[in-house]
């Protein structure tokens, strides 16, 4: 009996946590909470870090240069070329995006247009690029060479994309030499069959000008560079040109990562971008407007090119 205490004896109560064990309880929520946020961030940079190479290739930049040539008329004094490579129209690359594109050019007013191939994805891309093309405003002439992504398979395919060419106001060059009047004096387009799926006539076509001319040597790939150097003009001189404008490369597209889709292991590296002189000739690789393989760029944003080029 002495145990029982009765039924209106006050219970044993419930033990209480201690205030030492709230405060660490509610210290580990905090760090959980911290560590999540650090996850969270971390899983975000890592989706910005996946999709930003994409937004990249469609950040269009306008590289503007301004070069000094002799070579030049003194009559004309002053030219001012647009040039555009590698656009690859197709899934990747709209026809809001040619508009676009094509307005970027006609904002700039040059007095030539010169285009650098590579239209499309294929040959029938690269028809339906000039199908839709908007019209191309230049004071003189706009020309343009073909790419290897544009020839097709049959010389069917290359006649058709060369009259969808002359139907939307550009001249094709393959092999050829343009000779462009500005005021009472004149310059000179050479263009060049692309060198991997075309049949190039290097010989043709530096033996058709003048050294004396300030000519503008217009080819898709830069592997033909050093052998143009080293030919003569009609008179025997060599220096045949003054001015040369390549694509092809795309910069390597992805930057340090290039070797992943391949495209520049055919070139040279001193031929794989930008601008260099060499035997005092203008050389350009420009990088390029649209994508291959991937619709994405690192490092290397898509550009078109304003030219200005002036009597020293």
């Amino acid at each position: 009996m002495d145990g029982y205490r009765g039924k209106h004896t006050a219970s044993q109560p419930w033990a209480v946590a201690s205030t030492a064990s709230v405060r660490t309880r509610g210290r580990h929520q905090r760090v959980n909470r911290r560590r999540r946020r650090w996850v969270y961030a971390l899983l975000v940079l890592f989706l910005l870090c996946l999709l930003y190479p994409f937004l990249e290739a469609h950040i269009l930049r306008t590289d503007r240069v301004s070069l000094k040539s002799d070579s030049l008329p003194a009559d004309i004094g002053h030219l001012h070329i647009v040039y555009l490579s590698d656009i690859h129209y197709g899934f990747w690359y709209s026809d809001a995006d040619v508009a676009n594109l094509i307005s970027r050019v006609n904002q700039l007013k040059p007095d030539i247009v010169l285009f650098g191939g590579d239209y499309g994805s294929d040959n029938a891309a690269a028809v339906r690029f000039f199908q839709r093309m908007p019209a191309v405003h230049a004071r003189y002439a706009v020309l343009g060479v073909i790419g290897e992504s544009d020839r097709g398979d049959t010389p069917f395919d290359l006649t058709r994309l060369t009259d969808t060419m002359r139907e939307a106001g550009v001249t094709p060059l393959i092999n050829d030499v343009s000779r462009v009047r500005v005021g009472t004096s004149s310059v000179y387009v050479a263009g060049l069959d692309e060198p991997v799926a075309g049949t190039p006539d290097l010989h043709s076509v530096a033996s058709r000008v003048s050294a004396s001319d300030y000519v503008i040597f217009l080819c898709h790939n830069p592997t033909v560079i050093p052998d143009a150097q080293l030919l003569t003009d009609r008179n025997g001189h060599l220096g045949w040109f003054d001015l040369g404008l390549f694509g092809h490369t795309h910069g390597g597209q992805l930057g340090p990562f290039s070797s992943l889709i391949g495209l520049t292991d055919d070139i040279p590296v001193r031929y794989r971008e930008g601008w260099l002189t060499e035997n005092r000739v203008d050389l350009l690789v420009s990088r390029g407007v649209g994508t291959s393989v991937i619709p994405a760029r690192f490092a290397c944003y898509p550009q078109i090119h304003d030219i200005d080029v002036s009597l020293p």
